[in-house]
């Protein structure tokens, strides 16, 4: 499964979150630690659910980026 999880500015810091995992969010004062913390979240939920052998989420979040 690829991973889409958005990290946007905030009037703080940064926050990221993942469509296709609901609840599964992040925020920090950094773009990286935004991105850091997200993995983390994403580790954490699907970790216990490889171990149980059970399906990972099919993913219905598209991402396209320009490039820059």
């Amino acid at each position: 499964m690829n991973i889409v999880a958005p990290i946007e500015r905030t009037g703080s810091g940064y926050s990221a979150y993942v469509p296709d995992l609901p609840g599964r969010a992040a925020a920090a004062a950094t773009r990286i630690a935004a991105q850091v913390l997200i993995e983390e979240a994403v580790r954490l939920h699907l970790g216990p659910m490889h171990k149980q052998a059970e399906p990972t989420p099919e993913s219905a979040t598209i991402a396209s980026t320009d490039g820059a």
